[in-house]
């Protein structure tokens, strides 16, 4: 599980960079979302946590500032904005709108890991709040000892369930993707095998498996604890 990762929010059009930043930001160690425009990140941010965005000044459409300004009326995730123009005008309108870095394409991988590291560390950290216990229903679920309760009685689990429960009971209420969820392998078995185990944990912690209220599914997400 990769749950303590930084989590990352790529946005830019270009399919090519796209997707060697997906690769290389996971080889060193993010969790890394994709999206090829404004449209589809405002999707992303609306069912997942991010902790930066590196984002794409000029794409069709809403642009990488027009999100920016947006963001900042209600947002403090930090932004590294990604851009083909070189003149200091424009790297001042970015920063003006909220940004908190910026990088001239082309650029070394190398160099953007060492921004982004740079940027999550002059990061307020707010104390974290260690929930030791999540309440669903009837049941009671214990991060620390790893076991799930119904009253009094304890509700067997297998290690791969204990670890699926675990992983979306450290952040309830938020959806977590199929990927984070089997540690950043993808493919389709490794997504399959998510869904068997949240078919077989229904059986144990919900009335109706077919209708589910607590382990919810997220459509073209993942899944998501929802507790009392």
């Amino acid at each position: 599980m990769q749950d303590e990762a930084p989590h990352i929010l790529v946005v830019d059009d270009d399919d090519r960079l796209r997707s060697l930043l997906r690769r290389y930001l996971t080889e060193q160690g993010f969790r890394v979302t994709t999206a090829a425009d404004v449209a589809e990140a405002r999707g992303k941010l609306r069912s997942l946590a991010f902790d930066l965005l590196v984002l794409d000044i000029m794409m069709p459409g809403e642009s990488g500032l027009d999100l920016t300004r947006s963001l900042r009326r209600d947002s403090s995730v930090p932004i590294l904005l990604l851009t083909a123009m070189g003149e200091s005008v424009d790297r001042i309108d970015g920063l003006e709108c909220g940004a908190d870095d910026y990088l001239t394409k082309p650029f070394e991988p190398r160099e953007l890991v060492l921004r982004i590291k740079a940027v999550l560390r002059r990061v307020p950290q707010s104390p974290e709040v260690v929930q030791k216990e999540v309440h669903f229903g009837g049941y009671c679920f214990d991060l620390e000892r790893e076991e799930l309760r119904r009253g009094e009685a304890f509700v067997r689990l297998t290690a791969a369930e204990t670890g699926l429960l675990k992983a979306l009971a450290r952040r309830p209420g938020v959806p977590i993707s199929r990927e984070d969820l089997t540690g950043g392998e993808t493919g389709p078995g490794n997504a399959r095998a998510v869904d068997v185990q949240v078919t077989r944990l229904r059986r144990k912690i919900e009335s109706n498996p077919r209708f589910p209220r607590y382990l919810q599914t997220v459509r073209g997400t993942g899944y998501v604890l929802v507790p009392d």
